[in-house]
């Protein structure tokens, strides 16, 4: 494996994760670590989710693979016989940190309790659905049932429809990122104690803790009776009333008078747009919550009159934190992503494509993106390093 410069370059994982952590991997790798994951001499089960490359001169490769497994090192075993058990014990055995889903592919061969017995120095992020203890420990949570699950689904979408469900697989990246953290919190109590740990990860935390105001509310009510103790589903516009998505000319933006709302009055006099807002009525403090609900109203007349891109960059210019909703059109050939070289290629066997980079830029180690392998791409470089090639 050529050397690489990344932040984590040097450490050693052991990537057995399925959708629920798999993000977590991909980020780590992403940073340097040398991230290895088995597969079934068959190949992945996640090799064949779509969408898959089209390019008629290679053969069709998933993309959603190649993006959350990038810069991995992929090793063929099959734990059910005495030579893939072996070499699995041998791969957990060199890793520093190791990376399971219940019930993904290798877990239970791969023996992780005697490991750890073996290694008190070892680390291991284990990833469950619902947590190995209550009652539903047990339960199969796919992405659209954690979000479900775990509320996310019952405060998005208008009073008049059904929940929605996030685009992609929203809520395991959110697991994902704890996994990352996770695991590089007990790396970090290992080296300087000496001490692993095993760390129980839940999906369904990991969303829950993604609702604190929500939760917010429905605790302390009492505390905060401007708001409504359960939240309604009520489409873009947020619980506090001042913020929505407003249609305008070619377009929709994310509008909010806060944090300055006395800046977006004046801005609206200046546009001769302001209506009543002058009237004194208005400038009690008192009757904040009223001359919101009034500017939110008069600011949906307004911006239905203007051309979309203008606006937004005009409120920026004034510190109005504006929103512009962005198609995926205009997000592919976003300036600011085109400025910072965000999207990289992707070398897919032989069959190029383009596709997002890191969220992160390093002063120091440099992010690259790695050839992605086939099937086993990497089997007998590995067996060599762990002395199992053809002199051994």
């Amino acid at each position: 494996m050529a050397e690489t410069k990344g932040a984590l370059a040097g450490l050693r994982i052991l990537d057995l994760c399925d959708e629920r952590g798999i993000y977590g991997a991909k980020m780590l790798a992403d940073l340097g670590a040398d991230v290895v994951r088995p597969e079934p001499p068959e190949g992945d089960s996640l090799r064949k989710r779509g969408p898959h490359s089209e390019d008629e001169n290679a053969t069709p490769v998933s993309l959603w693979h190649a993006f959350f497994a990038s810069n991995r090192r992929f090793f063929s075993l099959d734990p059910e016989n005495a030579e893939g058990q072996k070499q699995l014990q041998k791969l957990v055995d060199r890793a520093d940190i190791v990376l399971s889903c219940d019930g993904a592919f290798a877990v239970d061969a791969a023996q992780l309790e005697a490991a750890q017995s073996r290694r008190p120095e070892l680390v291991v992020v284990d990833t469950t659905s619902f947590g190995r203890e209550g009652p539903w420990a047990d339960y199969l949570a796919p992405d659209l049932v954690a979000a479900a699950l775990g509320g996310v689904c019952a405060v998005t979408g208008d009073a008049d429809t059904p929940p929605l469900k996030g685009f992609g697989e929203l809520n395991f990246m959110v697991s994902g990122v704890y996994v990352a953290i996770a695991a590089l919190s007990a790396l970090n109590h290992v080296r300087q104690s000496g001490e692993g740990q095993r760390v129980n990860l839940s999906v369904h935390e990991s969303i829950v803790s993604c609702l604190e105001h929500v939760l917010m509310a429905y605790w302390y009510h009492e505390s905060l009776p401007s708001t409504p103790r359960i939240f309604p589903r009520r489409g873009s516009l947020h619980w506090s009333d001042s913020y929505v998505v407003m249609k305008a000319k070619g377009g929709s933006i994310m509008v909010t008078p806060i944090p300055d709302i006395e800046a977006q009055i004046f801005w609206l006099v200046e546009q001769d747009a302001h209506q009543d807002l002058l009237e004194e009525k208005y400038s009690d403090p008192r009757q904040i919550m009223a001359t919101t609900r009034r500017v939110m109203e008069v600011l949906q007349d307004w911006v239905a009159t203007q051309d979309v891109e203008p606006l937004f960059l005009t409120a920026q210019e004034k510190h109005m934190p504006y929103g512009w909703v962005l198609s995926i059109e205009h997000v592919a050939n976003n300036p600011q992503l085109k400025a910072r070289d965000w999207f990289v290629p992707y070398d897919l066997a032989g069959a190029a494509t383009t596709g997002p980079g890191a969220p992160y830029l390093f002063s120091e180690t440099p992010w690259t993106m790695g050839s992605y392998g086939d099937t086993g791409a990497d089997t007998q470089a590995l067996l060599d390093e762990m002395g199992w090639g053809d002199a051994s």
